[in-house]
């Protein structure tokens, strides 16, 4: 019996010095004592704060704002500044629960003023950046942009960083400073229709109101070009070796292809030029030779 009462208290002793040494003061902030439960209790909520965050704004972004928004731009936009808004209400709270003045952390806030200014320059840009990116829109996810010779499509917009994807389904993670310092092309930032200008050359002996209109046919032809604004041709110039043009379409399906609309239209402009006859010239020269002769002659 004295055995098993000796084993108990030994168990409860070192429970007791197992809790005490959690409940230890590590440190102090002001007039608040840290402990391991404190820094475990942080650690553990702000886990669960991101995770809330990030799982609460998805919701309301597909079940809610879906609803209000066919703008996946705009639904991106609200989710992200909502999942802002619970991260830092949600850290407040934490920091409050644990028993931590908040006013004690403006010796922290200095410090952290300090670092930034020597070297978070770069961080703090691109945060503040993605905050102007978010409210004033000047790219959407969605939106086909040319910035820093790379051309693609937003995907997400991030504090940081905003993600690009190319024709080449490259992902290129792009600072979010860029957008507001560098000059931005962004091709669909009203809408998704954008205007393409295709060179054409023919010969000098064609008529050129026969190739309006072949290609005005080409282009009506194609699916991917629209109706409205209606294709047109406009007579470019008298070339060395050709007549030029420009076959200039409207498109929303090819915004970020232009390429391949390009191919297409010139496989359908060589077989109706050829089923109609049309020369297409290649580059050539006249050399007229004057001089020198009448010596060789005698």
């Amino acid at each position: 019996m004295e055995t098993f009462k000796e084993v108990i208290k030994s168990i409860i002793e070192f429970f007791e010095e197992f809790g005490y040494f959690f409940t230890t003061k590590l440190f102090s902030l002001g007039q608040s004592d840290i402990t391991l439960v404190t820094i475990g209790y942080l650690l553990v909520s702000v886990i669960g704060l991101v995770y809330v965050s990030n799982k609460l704004s998805k919701f309301i972004g597909r079940s809610v704002l879906r609803r209000y928004s066919a703008s996946e731009s705009t639904v991106h936009t609200i989710s992200t500044i909502i999942k802002y808004v619970i991260l830092v209400i949600g850290l407040m709270v934490i920091v409050q629960s644990a028993g931590i003045d908040l006013s004690t952390l403006s010796i922290l806030a200095g410090a952290l003023g300090v670092g930034i200014g020597f070297g978070l320059q770069n961080i703090t840009n691109n945060f503040i950046s993605g905050v102007i990116i978010l409210f004033e829109q000047p790219i959407k996810v969605g939106d086909r942009i040319e910035v820093a010779n790379i051309k693609g499509d937003v995907t997400k917009i991030s504090a940081r960083a905003t993600t690009v994807l190319t024709n080449d389904n490259i992902s290129v993670i792009v600072p979010n400073s860029e957008f507001i310092s560098s000059t931005v092309i962004n091709w669909s930032h009203n809408d998704r229709n954008v205007s393409f200008r295709f060179p054409v050359g023919v010969s000098y002996k064609e008529d050129p109101k026969k190739i309006k209109q072949l290609l005005l046919e080409v282009a009506k032809e194609n699916p991917g070009v629209l109706n409205t604004p209606e294709p047109d041709v406009l007579f470019d110039e008298f070339g060395d070796s050709s007549l030029n043009f420009f076959l200039r379409v409207w498109t929303t399906d090819y915004t970020s292809r232009p390429n391949i609309l390009k191919s297409q239209l010139y496989y359908s402009i060589f077989e109706k030029f050829h089923e109609n006859g049309v020369e297409i010239p290649f580059p050539q020269q006249d050399l007229h030779l004057k001089s020198g002769f009448e010596n060789l002659k005698n």
